[in-house]
């Protein structure tokens, strides 16, 4: 697997400090600082407490480093690999209240992104043979993203558009207000540059006839069983790149995969993925 390239300072830094101002709030964490003296230095490891495959090295560092500049932390893995429950991912060094301040949203961070990569990563494994690449949605978690795009990518998926910004996606709503497909296309491609990809979303043959008519670059599946979808693959025929979408599920993803779409895109990767468990273990005084 290549692992794709880290996620921009610009990124990383303020989520970071958004979420450590919500957990110090006005006083700081009394409870290390009540209970830890200030001179206690510590040695930690994070440990993966379950199998799958790891992201979010780069912002859990960022957390240690953000509350204390001075703390030693060892990477025991590298970004994106695979681990077996017990395997130790991170080791820190230093002042023992720094690294607990720090704890809770390193591990917040290490430990959603995670569950993204590794579910992300079972739905690549379930396509199995076929050509199909699994995509994430716009259902993310406002404010995360960069980061869960980031983790779908190094659980081997594909982003999708990152916003509205950067591709036309027209979906029924679109469809309706632009009073028909034929409306909404044209109206697209009279408005775009040429470097700027067009998607529409049919939910039946007849439509995906009148799309495919028109001249799209992908065309997206909705809620569509599996004999429409080889059937829609079949009328498309190279012309656009088809994609699936809606009641997807890594039960379903063979079957899906099976019926020679392009892409099969979940938005259940990212809000619905589960939480990775990680836990920060003390090792010895420092």
């Amino acid at each position: 697997m290549t692992t794709p390239a880290p996620l921009s300072p610009f990124i990383i830094e303020p989520l970071v400090r958004m979420a450590l101002c919500e957990d110090l709030g006005r006083a700081g964490d009394i409870t290390s600082d009540s209970t830890v003296p200030d001179t206690a230095r510590a040695c930690v490891v994070i440990a993966a407490r379950e199998d799958g495959r790891i992201a979010g090295m780069d912002i859990a560092e960022a957390a240690f480093r953000m509350v204390d500049g001075n703390l030693k932390i060892t990477r025991l893995i590298r970004e994106g690999a695979d681990v077996k429950k017990g395997d130790e991912v991170m080791q820190v060094e230093g002042r023992a209240r720094s690294i607990l301040t720090a704890e809770r949203v390193a591990l917040n961070f290490m430990g959603h992104m995670s569950g993204v990569a590794t579910l992300t990563l079972k739905m690549v494994r379930a396509v199995g043979n076929h050509k199909a690449k699994i995509a994430a949605t716009r259902k993310t978690l406002p404010g995360l993203r960069a980061v869960q795009k980031y983790a779908v990518m190094v659980g081997g998926g594909i982003p999708h558009r990152y916003g509205l910004d950067d591709a036309v996606l027209i979906k029924d709503n679109h469809i309706a207000m632009a009073g028909g497909v034929r409306n909404a296309i044209r109206g697209a491609k009279a408005h775009i540059g040429h470097t700027v990809k067009i998607e529409v979303e049919v939910d039946t043959l007849e439509q995906l006839a009148e799309v495919l008519d028109e001249g799209v670059d992908i065309v997206m599946l909705d809620n569509m069983t599996n004999e429409q979808m080889k059937k829609a693959v079949a009328m498309a025929a190279g012309r656009a790149v088809v994609e699936a979408s809606g009641g997807v599920t890594l039960a379903r993803i063979p079957e899906i995969a099976a019926t020679g779409v392009d892409l099969i895109s979940s938005g259940a990767i990212t809000h619905s993925a589960p939480n990775f468990d990680v836990g920060l273990d003390y090792k010895a005084a420092a």
